[in-house]
């Protein structure tokens, strides 16, 4: 079940409200991308300044190992979000970190949502 435009730019919008809320600085681009019952959605710029002194000083696992821990609390808050928009199930969600580009990804896959009421010809 394909996603709208409206609904990947929604999930995008949310994740980057919902880092904003709880860092006190969100992503400054985001964009969510579907590949079948998979969504991506792709962020950058989002670093505390904070995190970027830590990882200016070499501390790059120390930033990662805090993101993840955070992404780990935030699990439900995260999936009940894309749950909203989607009106189908998250069966898995994940988030990743790299620092050289500044990129965060939140990784979401979905059920096959409802049966195709369509009738066949």
């Amino acid at each position: 079940m394909k996603l709208s435009g409206e609904q990947l730019s929604r999930i995008a919008n949310e994740m980057v409200r919902i880092k904003a809320e709880h860092y006190g600085k969100g992503p400054v681009q985001a964009h969510a991308y579907q590949n079948g019952n998979i969504v991506f959605c792709v962020m950058k710029d989002g670093f505390t300044t904070v995190e970027r002194t830590l990882l200016k000083g070499g501390e790059d696992q120390l930033v990662r190992e805090v993101r993840l821990r955070f992404q780990d609390q935030m699990n439900e808050t995260f999936r009940q979000a894309v749950e909203r928009i989607v009106d189908r199930k998250v069966l898995a969600f994940a988030s990743q970190v790299v620092f050289d580009p500044d990129l965060v990804f939140e990784i979401c896959v979905l059920d096959d949502g409802p049966p195709d009421l369509k009738q066949p010809d």
